[in-house]
């Protein structure tokens, strides 16, 4: 399991891959994106390299990664977390009205 929330990334041309970890990033970044050339690309490679050697702290990276993926619209939305998903079950049932 990797150490940030999953990001869902989909490929430039077709396939899709899960990103958790600076691992996940730096294999991704080597996938198809639509421009490798974009100045968030190449920062979030770059930060993504560092974090891999140790000079960059990994959530700057990933988020940089993030960012990139984002701009270049790879990023699939994702839906709420189950805990989130049980929480709002929770919530709306305890709005009717006392339990019984």
């Amino acid at each position: 399991m990797g150490r940030f929330l999953p990001l869902t990334i989909r490929f430039a041309r077709g396939g899709t891959m899960v990103v958790s970890s600076i691992a996940d990033a730096k294999k991704a970044l080597g996938g198809a994106w639509k421009n490798k050339d974009a100045p968030a690309y190449l920062k979030a490679a770059r930060l993504v390299e560092d974090a891999a050697n140790g000079i960059c702290r990994p959530a700057i990276a990933f988020a940089a990664f993030k960012k990139a993926a984002a701009e270049q619209g790879l990023l699939e939305p994702s839906g709420p977390s189950a805990a989130l998903s049980m929480f709002d079950q929770l919530w709306s049932r305890d709005r009717k009205g006392p339990l019984r």
